[in-house]
């Protein structure tokens, strides 16, 4: 059962890019839990996953003595959904996920694309976090942190788009 739960149903088993196949299969999930429910519930699952997932991280490292193993993808769940959680944090319906106008599919969609790339690049305490910290903490740190960073710049890169448009430039 831990070892279903840190590949995430198995989807970090993939044999190329593990890691955005697990942040792919959190992306719907995430989006339908921001349709039912709201942006709180979406931070506060993350908050308890990360929470379970750095223990169960632990048991396996301590297990297997594999440190960040590439088939861990709880930790992209984690991400994503923080991510989501703190950008497109509006209330849709399943009917409206579709309309453009009310950004939520492109927020969702730019905030994947930020995440991977925060994820991968590692810039500044991302990557400190990686290298320096030990164990599950370190294995779910620095997706946690990647995916404020993708959120907050998802909402600052929407929030902009959206003064421009008031300004008439687009």
């Amino acid at each position: 059962m831990n070892y279903f739960f840190i590949t995430l149903g198995y989807s970090g088993l993939s044999p190329k890019a593990p890691g955005t196949v697990g942040t792919l299969v959190s992306l719907p999930l995430g989006m339908l839990i921001l349709i039912y429910f709201d942006a709180y519930t979406l931070f506060l699952a993350s908050a308890f996953i990360s929470i379970v997932a750095i223990k169960a991280i632990n048991k396996y490292e301590e297990r297997t003595g594999i440190h960040d193993d590439k088939r861990i993808v709880i930790d992209e769940l984690a991400g994503m959904w923080f991510a989501l959680s703190v950008a497109p944090a509006i209330s849709v319906s399943m009917g409206e996920v579709t309309n453009l106008e009310n950004g939520f599919l492109i927020q969702s969609i730019l905030a994947f694309v930020l995440f991977r790339y925060f994820d991968i690049a590692k810039p500044s305490v991302i990557g400190r976090i990686d290298r320096e910290t030990k164990g599950g903490l370190g294995v779910m740190g620095d997706d946690v942190i990647a995916g404020f960073m993708a959120g907050i710049s998802t909402a600052l890169i929407w929030q902009g788009w959206l003064s421009l448009q008031e300004m008439n430039l687009f």
